[in-house]
């Protein structure tokens, strides 16, 4: 398990880990001209690696197209690299066309700049190297007809800005059957990281959806990271989210000891993730599974997994550890999910992160005909 550079010398090319469904879609970077979509596994399972079979990307094409802005592109196997440089030292490196944000440095206080995602790469059974971690979108769309659609193919549509200012970066997906287009623009600033989602209905009927978007931050331990500001806001504690690149501890299963694992028992193990926000029918254990947070200085060393419905639009962590802190930040979602692997794992290893999503998984969001909704994450430095 590696927790370092993503492109090293011996990083290996992707592959599928099992067969996915797919739709397909034309671009003209593509050497092939078609992309391909899986659907969210309905059944609930633990989670498996973090890989895709993509077309292979043309990325001479790419430099030629969009060259000029602060941003450069690297080949790695049949997938491509995008990575955004600002003249005061902060980077984001975006992975094509799987969307995932797997790295972002900012500057700190000292001087140096310090990695603010965590994200692992291993090795799959077939050799293949599976990423998880950092920052992704989990988003399920359902029609009249109840038939479910996740994007998971990125085409780039557009780089604006520049190196002295900002960066944006416009990621497009659409499925062409059900009409639903979603848009993920990826802005690096100064002192910030933004992930923006709009979401437009072009269909004749009424769309339905819900989701996240995902962040893996790294610490040094849950023991030293405390969430600052929560106190006041109601949660639910849930099952952890099984995405496609999440990261969870693999002893984390129904027969677990722990607060989630009972979760698991209550949930009847049709949880979360497996339809993006099913709830099942609340019974006699719905007091232990809902509260209100009554600490403004929260420390996570413990296990947890809970979905706040009322807190700030803004809240701290704080690395002790590190010694520096992440402001997370949003707009248009109602929900923050927050995920703690807990304080028995190694310092500084594999489990060594704490995971925050903005989220719409207790309140589906429901889209018109021609209706657009928009959303967005900050990740905010207040370091330098």
């Amino acid at each position: 398990m590696a927790y370092s550079s993503l492109f090293s010398p011996n990083f290996t090319h992707f592959s599928s880990a099992r067969p996915i469904s797919h739709h397909l879609y034309y671009h003209p970077y593509l050497s092939s001209t078609s992309l391909q979509y899986n659907k969210i596994r309905k059944e609930l399972s633990f989670p498996y690696v973090a890989s895709v079979p993509y077309q292979p990307i043309n990325v001479d094409y790419l430099e030629g197209e969009f060259s000029g802005h602060g941003v450069t592109f690297e080949g790695i196997g049949d997938n491509c690299v995008a990575k955004m440089g600002l003249d005061n030292g902060s980077t984001a490196t975006l992975m094509l066309p799987s969307g995932l944000i797997t790295s972002y440095k900012a500057p700190m206080w000292h001087g140096s700049t310090v990695e603010l995602l965590h994200t692992s790469v291993s090795e799959g059974d077939d050799g293949e190297a599976v990423i998880q971690g950092g920052v992704s979108l989990a988003l399920n769309y359902e029609d009249d007809n109840e038939v479910p659609w996740s994007p998971s193919t990125w085409v780039l549509r557009d780089i604006r800005g520049n190196s002295k200012d900002s960066i944006k970066v416009e990621l497009i997906s659409s499925d062409t059957d059900n009409m639903v287009e979603t848009r993920h623009i990826v802005t690096l600033g100064e002192d910030i990281l933004t992930s923006e989602i709009s979401v437009t209905n072009s269909n004749s009927s009424p769309l339905q959806w819900t989701g996240s978007i995902i962040s893996h931050l790294t610490v040094s331990s849950p023991e030293a990271t405390y969430a600052l500001g929560l106190e006041g806001s109601n949660f639910h504690n849930v099952p952890p989210f099984l995405s496609n690149f999440g990261i969870i501890p693999s002893d984390l299963d129904e027969e677990n000891d722990s607060e989630i694992g009972q979760l698991w028992k209550q949930m009847g193990l049709k949880g979360f993730f497996s339809g993006l926000g099913q709830r099942n029918k609340k019974n006699a254990s719905e007091e232990e599974m809902e509260g209100e947070e009554d600490d403004g200085y929260k420390q996570l060393n413990e296990q947890m997994s809970r979905i706040y419905t009322c807190a700030p639009r803004f809240f701290t962590l704080i690395d002790r550890g590190r010694r520096n802190s992440v402001v997370v930040g949003r707009d248009g979602f109602d929900e923050v999910y927050m995920y703690s692997p807990g304080s028995s794992h190694e310092i500084y290893g594999q489990y060594s992160f704490i995971c925050v999503g903005q989220s719409t998984m207790l309140k589906p969001i429901m889209l018109g005909p021609g209706e657009v909704w928009r959303g967005s994450q900050h990740l905010h430095n207040p370091n330098m």
